[in-house]
């Protein structure tokens, strides 16, 4: 991390402990570096930093209503590509039965989050079932293909050039959001074998820098007998993810980074109990998040943070767009409603910025950012 200059001040009306005992009548705005993990500041204003009543110009966030790509694809090759840079690319992709053919990225390790549907993933390393709410992380190379039980809708997030690694947790300790030991992978079994007695030519779609090369064999290549090492796939459900929580402190999304990668990061929401301190906020804080593009993609519940917002949407805040809660949320800034949250999301943060493709450009809510108007 570079070396910031360093001079913690407090200066006016200001709280001394970020995130809670605001000021009466102030809201809290966050200005950082490296995201949440370098140095910050904490201004306290009059108004709501969202409160705006226009707003023109390229930094608008952006909100995609991705259930209205209807068309399913048998190749994760052929899915449409909705976000990407350089570093990542994320793409929306739909299988009603099983793949014809399989798949290998040669661009770098592939994450498949399971939003709907359910069935089989056959691969290199074995066979291993799928359901909603799965992570299915493929290291770059890997040979697979999906047999769906049930229509399987997924987001597709590529680390480009890079490796998915988890993250470093520091004073909690290596088990803490999740043990690793809950780390599925899979198996050389029954279902795996009976796979390889088909004697049909089988193909392998190889994406190498966009483009697709196809390999045909005379057999099935996936057709291992055993294996050993520290590399494999690897399967982990949002309902195993134990996040880390404050009652006093309101965490910052940082603290709930499930992967790691070159130039972004992948977060998991999951339900946890709102703070009950009586000082400290109970909705996410106002903040600019200057050095990443912010991704959220929602799966499942109630999003307290937002209005209008429903399972399969996907919204994009770039670096440096003010935002916070929904006019709704803020009401609920001292005091909830319920005793915690219920909503699963995956957050997707990169250090570059991110361009949109036609495919969610298609199904994009253009008054996405009228809905903090009034706050």
């Amino acid at each position: 991390m570079p070396r910031y200059i360093g001079f913690p001040r407090v200066e006016g009306t200001a709280s001394r402990q970020a995130h809670a005992d605001l000021p009466p009548g102030t809201y809290e705005r966050e200005i950082s570096k490296e995201g949440f993990f370098g140095p910050a500041a904490h201004l306290y204003h009059r108004h709501p930093p969202t409160g705006w009543v226009s707003f023109e110009g390229p930094l608008r966030p952006h909100a995609f209503d991705l259930t209205r790509l209807a068309e399913a694809a048998p190749s994760p090759w052929d899915a449409p590509r909705i976000l990407g840079n350089a570093s990542v690319e994320v793409r929306w992709w739909q299988l009603a039965g099983a793949m014809p053919a399989l798949a290998r990225n040669a661009d770098g390790d592939q994450l498949i989050f399971i939003h709907r549907g359910a069935g089989a993933l056959f691969c290199d390393f074995g066979h291993l079932d799928f359901e909603a709410g799965d992570y299915l992380l493929l290291p770059r190379g890997t040979m697979w293909r999906l047999e769906c039980t049930a229509p399987v809708a997924a987001l597709l997030i590529e680390a480009t050039n890079t490796s998915f690694t988890l993250p470093d947790r520091g004073l909690v300790g290596p088990h803490a959001i999740f043990d690793p030991a809950i780390l599925d992978t899979p198996r050389i079994d029954a279902a795996f074998e009976a796979q390889q007695s088909s004697s049909q030519p089988w193909r392998v779609e190889v994406k190498r820098r966009g483009a697709r090369s196809i390999i045909g064999y005379p057999f099935n290549p996936l057709d291992a007998v055993g294996w050993h090492g520290d590399l494999a796939p690897v399967r982990l459900n949002v309902r195993d993810i134990r996040p880390l929580m404050s009652h006093r402190y309101h965490l910052p999304p940082s603290a709930h980074t499930t992967f790691l990668a070159g130039r972004f990061v992948v977060c998991t929401f999951v339900p946890r109990p709102f703070e009950t301190d009586p000082g400290a906020i109970k909705v996410p804080f106002f903040h600019n998040n200057d050095d990443y593009d912010e991704v959220i993609f929602y799966h499942a519940g109630d999003f307290f943070s937002r209005d209008n917002i429903q399972p399969g949407m996907m919204t994009l805040h770039p670096a440096g767009f003010t935002h916070g809660p929904h006019p709704k949320a803020l009401a609920n800034i001292a005091t909830q409603a319920k005793a915690a949250t219920d909503e699963y999301a995956v957050m997707i943060d990169t250090r570059d910025a991110l361009d949109i493709a036609p495919a969610a450009a298609s199904v994009e809510w253009a008054g996405y950012v009228d809905s903090w108007k009034g706050a």
